[in-house]
């Protein structure tokens, strides 16, 4: 009897020991875990719909800089703005990087973005390059200009966007779809500066004029040109850029309109941004405003401008020496919040018009 007594005894002592060894082997596996998860949460995680050649380079700088390890997802701005809803207090992301002032005052809209407290970003960065309350910055500038055959126009010929809706364009202009943010934010800041019903007569006389249906992208927009489908047209100038830097004798050359501040004109070259803002769950928000602050330097802004020849917002930047060759111009000097209020506006505005 006493040896079936003592043997039980045993029995649950080693039940009781294997629990207690289980149960601290439970722990620290859990503790392993959860300092593996605040490792990796103390990563700054980006959502950018710049391809990841663009962005790349700043975010290989930036981590030599600070030692700070960057994660980040691309895509187009619209699947990432829904990602970003739809993850809502759970997304890993910190920054929200886009292109065009539209889409990250659509972003702004959606409640994605926080309110930064920040000096150094206000200091840096043009009133008219950054929203209202602060809660996105544009970080370099991209110019929405027009560009001619060298062949059949002369550039005396040229003046302002509103000039290419006369009748001596027709026939001779060629468009990007009305589909893509850049001509929806250019329309949304002609109607701030125009009024609905002014801006809606322009774009109907700029639709009678083309010499053939609107493209898909820039570049094509462009090459009608040097097949002589067309004259004239409205791009991007980094697209023209990477024309021009694989071929140097391109029969095209930028001009800059609206250079005379009329009071019937746009009051320069519309010029639209690149920017990001901090989103409203970070889970790193000093970390992600000290990356907001940081892009303002010299060294980030040389990337940014010189990696798309795009323009920086930070005047001590460099440009690009291509892009420096095409000579200075005055921007509009609108708030670029226009860009993203009226947007919907300008897109209804366009469908009536006709420009699709």
């Amino acid at each position: 009897m006493f040896h079936k007594q003592f043997s039980i005894a045993l029995l649950s002592l080693f039940f009781v020991l294997s629990g207690c060894e289980k149960a601290q082997n439970t722990s620290e596996t859990q503790k392993a875990s959860e300092t593996q998860m605040t490792e990796k949460s103390q990563d700054l995680v980006i959502y950018s719909s710049r391809n990841e050649q663009l962005i790349l380079p700043l975010i290989e700088a930036y981590q030599k800089e600070t030692g700070t390890k960057v994660r980040f997802v691309t895509d187009k701005p619209e699947p990432l703005i829904e990602k970003i809803k739809a993850e809502g207090e759970l997304t890993p992301a910190d920054i929200l990087m886009t292109v065009d002032a539209g889409n990250l005052w659509r972003a702004s809209q959606a409640g994605l973005f926080q309110t930064l407290n920040s000096p150094v970003l206000e200091k840096a960065i043009p009133a008219n390059f950054r929203a209202t309350n602060n809660e996105w910055f544009g970080f370099s500038q991209r110019a929405r200009t027009i560009v001619y055959s060298t062949d059949r126009v002369s550039p005396e010929k040229l003046s302002t966007y509103e000039d290419l809706a006369n009748s001596n364009w027709k026939g001779k202009l060629c468009l990007r779809t009305s589909k893509k943010v850049y001509n929806q934010s250019l329309v949304a800041m002609l109607i701030a500066k125009h009024g609905v019903e002014k801006t809606e007569g322009l774009v109907k006389s700029l639709v009678s004029n083309l010499a053939t249906d609107p493209f898909s992208n820039d570049t094509k927009t462009m090459e009608a040109i040097l097949a002589g489908q067309c004259d004239v047209a409205i791009v991007n100038s980094y697209y023209f850029g990477r024309m021009q830097k694989k071929d140097p004798d391109l029969g095209l050359k930028l001009f800059w309109p609206n250079q005379s501040a009329q009071a019937d004109e746009l009051s320069g070259v519309h010029v639209n941004v690149s920017g990001a803002g901090v989103l409203q769950h970070a889970k790193n928000p000093e970390n992600a405003k000290h990356f907001m602050e940081w892009m303002t330097g010299s060294q980030a802004q040389t990337i940014l401008a010189k990696g798309n020849m795009e323009y920086p917002v930070v005047g001590s930047a460099e440009n690009d020496p291509l892009v420096a060759s095409w000579g200075g111009f005055t921007s509009d000097s609108q708030s670029l919040t226009k860009a993203g209020e009226l947007q919907a506006e300008a897109v209804k505005l366009m469908d009536r018009a006709g420009y699709r």
